[in-house]
């Protein structure tokens, strides 16, 4: 069964057989991968070219470093958004789903109950989940038809 036939376009799912129609969709599950694609060519590619640009190392701080690295992410994941013609709507909820991981992570870094190498490992495993909440709040933005 389609999403298509299941939801109004702009309605998020409700019910689990719902649920279920919007993250078993090839299209939609497509999407989530090109956008994980697009977030670590971002990282890849950027992360050394901030270096080349004169950008300060700051590699020393927890919090400048991945909000880095989150930046690097998120200019990957929205120029791909771009092309794919996403909404500005979603591109913004995207966005915050790369930075939200890491900024509340921050507050158990700095009462000493999480190490750096912490919030890096856990902000970036809980960039998916993020990011699929940010999917099904509009998930015809990631099964209808983009180009």
């Amino acid at each position: 069964m389609s999403i298509r036939s299941t939801l109004p376009v702009t309605t998020r799912p409700r019910t689990r057989a719902e649920l279920r129609a919007v993250v078993t969709d090839r299209r939609f599950v497509r999407h989530y991968v090109e956008m994980v694609v697009a977030m670590v060519l971002g990282m890849v590619v950027l992360l050394p070219l901030w270096r080349l640009a004169g950008l300060p190392d700051v590699s020393g701080s927890v919090e400048l470093h991945s909000l880095l690295m989150a930046t690097s992410m998120t200019v990957g994941m929205s120029a791909w958004m771009l092309v794919r013609r996403h909404s500005w709507a979603a591109i913004g909820e995207m966005a915050a789903a790369m930075y939200l991981p890491f900024v509340v992570l921050f507050v158990p870094f700095w009462a000493g109950l999480l190490d750096g190498h912490g919030v890096m490992m856990a902000g970036h495993v809980l960039m998916l989940p993020a990011m699929l909440l940010a999917m099904l709040r509009r998930p015809a933005e990631y099964v209808g038809h983009h180009h």
